[in-house]
């Protein structure tokens, strides 16, 4: 992709359809008069005077509790420097939604027009009642550390400059397990610090409250090292000037033990890495070209432990790992600030974490086969479920004992289910498809690719390398939409019905005629088929020349349904095909069939479709817990439609004992933990999250999964199909460019999961 396509896509996604990233909603019922009289007036009255008795209060009746300001004034944005407070506003929006959609934090951007340290503190001094806690952000030194200082001894709520202190904390927690690894100690090693700033002027202080020692740092600016002897120091660099008689950074990394980049890219050489000690620790975090490539570093030392600021790189130094959820501890206890004792803890919170045994779903989502603690994973990975759960607790038992905490925490496990609840999964499952996808690209075919929503698909499916895309369709079209999309990439285009594909045509038609002679086809209908791009893409996947295919954009799902079950069939042993939806829910994905095939299935039909959801479930790394849906609960009706859900159950229990279902339930009790434990505390999914639920027709599925993502929001992924013997999904009537995208990452995924099976059976 061109810097200038990426450069206009950029401003698209920030312009439309609604211009910026985050905004303000609603979180009380406003719909009745009663509502507004208690939202506003005269009902307002009440909780602001509460509130002036005690101004604690502001946490019980309003939104401090779990507000933070992100405040900057744009005079350091990472990569672009001294662009202002206005032209810094996208990247404070940007904070607001990692801490949103990380930790559940609402954050506010403010920036501030003004250089001045004073005015600055007096701004923010002023509006912080409002908040529960203060992000700095961009600010360039050394005005950022006073700014910080007189604001953390000056306000009674956390503040923290992520800037030093998020790279501080995730590079100390991977320089711990670093060490851990090589069986250096911190007291002794010899760490080299490149850059000044303040990045590094925290990161070095941190690694010094571990145990690093003043004679064994060099640190380095501009001019090369810091030296005592050296005029016009600032205070924070006079805190690390050094005694060694050395000016340059060749002479610094002799013999040194740890490198630590905040600096530039491309300072470090393969010499400087080889003149270093056994088992050197390399964190070159220079954004977004480390002080050395990553390639070069592993290729010039084999002993070396690497860490950069990149995602497509191990141990990726990611301040995502930090600041939202040390201020979600934070603000749960209500602490008067974030100290040293805070920040420790945050850094062996995510030590241990990474020594943990990973969740498949981490595995899964970073396309590894086993992630386990060593060399290439030091720290762990942003989409790791575990962090909401473990970090913010460290941080808050944190400010209990060390006397910061207003509100303190005494059923922890309770504040850890608590904190899974906020934590969704929502944004996770897309990323988590496009990764898998990614490992192994799959050849998918896009029969209507002459539409030019199905084209943008293609082109990004292209680009982002999710697949390799065949378009199929009229080349005359595809070439002029192509251009207008200024998608010049050499894709391969077949048009079925040309004159050009008859060959392939008469082989594809022969092939057909083969399997389906005894169906009441001859092969002069099989040639006539072939014409069609459905028949011809099935045709396609079926002799391998694809690995998958996507189509029903323009077409009813009828008529795109009757090729592909001709063509392609039902799998080995199955017995009903079937579609599920994944719906992207604040609650986390849910998982739901039958919504587009089967009208009323049988108990034994619903049993194996089940089974095949829970195998979805599973791909895309989530446990199943399911529930099989109906108006009834437990034998409360004799009905024939509840006796059927009733006899599924029994048939799964009987034959899947492993599996996690029970039924007939209602939604509600399914989807309510609390309800339905009080209710039917003998259910098997007593207490359990259920993700999976399996309802009794077409009707009931098909309208929920439409209701769900029209009335409420929820983005859909499918349908997805399950129980063919290739990998082939049909779209939606009309799915959005991004929904072909995700459908097109779960047809490759499809295909590789078929692959590795047959590989498996193979060697069997």
């Amino acid at each position: 992709m061109s810097d200038e396509k990426i450069r206009r896509e950029a401003l698209i996604y920030h312009a439309k359809p609604q211009p910026g990233k985050i905004k303000i909603v609603p979180t009380k019922p406003y719909a009745t008069q009663r509502d507004l009289a208690l939202a506003y007036s005269p009902g307002v009255a009440e909780p602001c005077l509460e509130i002036a008795k005690d101004k604690e209060n502001a946490y019980k009746y309003t939104s401090k509790g779990n507000l933070v300001a992100i405040i900057s004034n744009g005079t350091a944005v990472l990569g672009l420097g001294n662009i202002g407070p206005e032209a810094s506003k996208p990247v404070m929006e940007g904070k607001g939604l990692l801490f949103k959609i990380f930790a559940d934090i609402d954050g506010i951007d403010i920036e501030v027009d003004t250089e001045d340290v004073d005015k600055f503190v007096e701004t923010v001094k002023m509006i912080a009642p409002t908040f529960g806690g203060i992000n700095l952000e961009d600010i360039k030194a050394p005005e950022a550390f006073e700014i910080e200082r007189r604001l953390k001894a000056e306000l009674d709520i956390p503040v923290m400059h992520d800037d030093q202190h998020g790279t501080a904390i995730i590079s100390a927690a991977a320089l711990l397990n670093a060490l851990e690894l090589t069986g250096k100690k911190m007291e002794s090693v010899k760490i080299v610090v490149s850059g000044a700033g303040a990045a590094a002027v925290s990161c070095t202080r941190l690694y010094k409250a571990f145990g690093a020692k003043d004679e064994n740092i060099v640190m380095l600016d501009s001019k090369g090292v810091i030296r005592k002897d050296r005029g016009n120091l600032s205070k924070e660099k006079l805190e690390f000037a050094s005694d060694r008689k050395i000016d340059t950074l060749d002479e610094a990394m002799k013999d040194a033990d740890v490198f630590i980049g905040l600096s530039i890219k491309d300072i470090v050489s393969p010499e400087m890495l080889l003149s270093m000690a056994k088992d050197p620790i390399v964190f070159a975090m220079a954004n977004p070209d480390p002080e050395i490539k990553y390639d070069l570093a592993i290729k010039t030392r084999k002993d070396i432990i690497m860490a950069t600021g990149r995602s497509d790189h191990p141990n990726q130094v990611n301040n995502v790992l930090g600041f939202p959820f040390i201020f979600r501890g934070a603000l749960d206890v209500r602490a008067t600030g974030i100290n040293e004792a805070m920040k420790m803890a945050a850094v062996k919170a995510l030590a241990e974490l990474t020594r943990e045994p990973v969740p498949e779903q981490v595995n899964i989502a970073y396309g590894e086969t086993r992630l386990t603690f060593g060399r290439d994973y030091i720290i762990p990975k942003p989409f790791d479920p575990r962090l909401i759960s473990e970090i913010p607790p460290a941080i808050a038992k944190a400010a209990m004992e060390s006397g910061v905490a207003k509100q303190p925490i005494n059923d922890w496990e309770a504040y850890k289910e608590e904190l899974r609840q906020r934590s969704g999964d929502d944004n996770k499952v897309v990323r988590l498809l496009h990764t898998r996808a990614k490992m192994s690209l799959k050849k998918i075919v896009f029969a209507e690719a002459d539409h030019l929503d199905v084209l943008k698909a293609a082109q990004i499916v292209y680009e982002e390398k999710i697949a390799i895309p065949v378009l199929l369709g009229n080349k005359n079209i595809i070439n002029e939409l192509k251009a207008e999309l200024e998608f010049d990439a050499d894709i391969e285009i077949i048009d079925p019905s040309a004159a050009e594909s008859e060959n392939k045509r008469a082989h594809y038609a022969t092939k057909y005629w083969e399997n389906r002679r005894r169906s009441g086809s001859n092969l002069y209908n099989a040639k006539s088929k072939m014409r069609e791009r459905n028949y011809f893409g099935s045709m396609m996947v079926l002799e391998g020349d694809a690995d998958g295919m996507i189509s029903g954009y323009s077409r009813a799902y009828p008529r795109v349904v009757k090729p592909v079950f001709e063509v392609i069939g039902r799998a080995t042993n199955v017995t009903k095909a079937a579609t599920v939806h994944i719906m992207i829910t604040k609650r986390g994905p849910l998982f739901l069939a039958d919504t587009s095939i089967n009208i009323d299935p049988t108990a034994e039909e619903l049993a194996e479709i089940a089974r095949n959801t829970a195998t979805v479930a599973s791909t895309f790394g989530f446990k199943p817990v399911m529930a099989l849906l109906s108006y009834a609960n437990y034998g409360s009706s004799s009905h024939p439609n509840a006796r059927k859900i009733k006899e599924a159950v029994r048939i799964l229990h009987d034959k899947n004992p492993e599996l996690i279902v029970d039924g007939e339930i209602q939604t509600d009790f399914a989807l309510n933990k609390e309800l339905l434990q009080s209710q039917f505390p003998f259910s098997k999914l007593a207490g359990k999250k259920v993700n999976t639920l399996i309802f009794p027709n077409l009707e009931s599925a098909n309208i929920t999964y439409k209701l769900l993502k029209e009335l409420n929001g929820a983005d859909s992924i499918g349908p997805i199909m399950v129980g063919l013997r290739k990998s082939v999904h049909i779209l939606q009537l009309g799915a959005s460019v991004d929904e072909i995208v995700n459908m097109t990452a779960v047809a490759a995924i499809d295909a590789q999961e078929r692959e590795k099976r047959k590989k498996a059976k193979t060697k069997k």
